[in-house]
C-alpha cells in the first residue's frame, strides 16, 4: 500500500535525526521519495533499526536535548551548504537537504579530535550503533521475530523453543571452564 504524503510529512526533528543516523549506519530508502534516508546502502540501517526509539529512550539522557541536538546539527549543515556553495533547500531541514557525501563531511567534522563538540555527536552516534547492533529498544526475542536489520545482518541466534539461548557449541569451541556443582538445570546457582 502507497503512504500518504501527509504519513511521508514528518517534523523537522525527525527528518533530521533519521538522516544523522541514516549517515552512521546507512539503509535503504523505505519509499521513492524518502528524503531523510539517503539510500546509499541495501537493506536496513539505523534509522530501520529503531535509532529514534533508542535516542528518545529516557534510560539514555538524549531526549531532553535532542531538540538542542537538532537545531545545532542543522546550523552545522547551513555552514557547510554555504562553505561549499550547494543551493538552500527549503523542503527539508538544512542536514536532511545535503546528500550523503555532504552530511558523512559534516559529522567527520564533528567527530573530529579536537572538535569542541565532539563528544556531543560521537555519543549521539553511538546511540545510532546501539539501535543497529542491539535493538535496546526492544526485547531480544520480539526484535528478532520482526526482522530487527541489525540482528539479522549479525545472523543473531534464536532462542530455543522455551525462550531461552543456550550455546552448546561454545564460541571457542570449547568450555571455558567447569560447570559449578550447584548449577541447577536452568543455569542458575542454589
Amino acid at each position: 500500500m502507497e503512504e500518504s504524503s501527509a504519513e511521508r510529512a514528518p517534523d523537522v526533528r525527525t527528518l533530521t535525526l533519521e538522516a544523522f543516523a541514516d549517515t552512521v549506519i546507512p539503509g535503504e530508502k523505505r519509499w521513492p521519495g524518502d528524503r531523510a534516508i539517503a539510500g546509499v546502502s541495501i537493506g536496513g540501517g539505523s534509522v530501520q533499526a529503531g535509532a529514534l526509539a533508542v535516542l528518545e529512550m529516557p534510560e539514555g539522557g538524549m531526549a531532553p536535548a535532542l531538540d538542542d541536538v537538532v537545531a545545532a546539527l542543522n546550523v552545522h549543515a547551513e555552514h557547510h551548504r554555504d562553505r561549499v556553495g550547494l543551493p538552500t533547500n527549503e523542503e527539508v531541514p538544512p542536514f536532511t537537504a545535503l546528500p550523503w557525501a555532504d552530511r558523512t563531511a559534516v559529522l567527520n567534522e564533528l567527530t573530529a579530535v579536537g572538535h569542541p563538540e565532539k563528544e556531543l555527536w560521537t555519543g549521539l552516534a553511538l546511540f545510532c550503533y546501539m539501535a543497529f547492533d542491539t535493538g535496546a529498544h526492544l526485547p531480544t526475542t520480539e526484535a528478532l521475530a520482526t526482522g530487527h536489520p541489525g540482528l539479522t545482518l549479525m545472523r543473531f541466534q534464536t532462542p530455543d523453543t522455551d525462550g531461552l539461548w543456550r550455546f552448546p557449541d561454545y564460541s571457542y569451541r570449547r568450555p571455558l571452564s567447569k560447570l559449578h556443582p550447584d548449577t541447577l538445570e536452568n543455569g542458575s546457582l542454589k
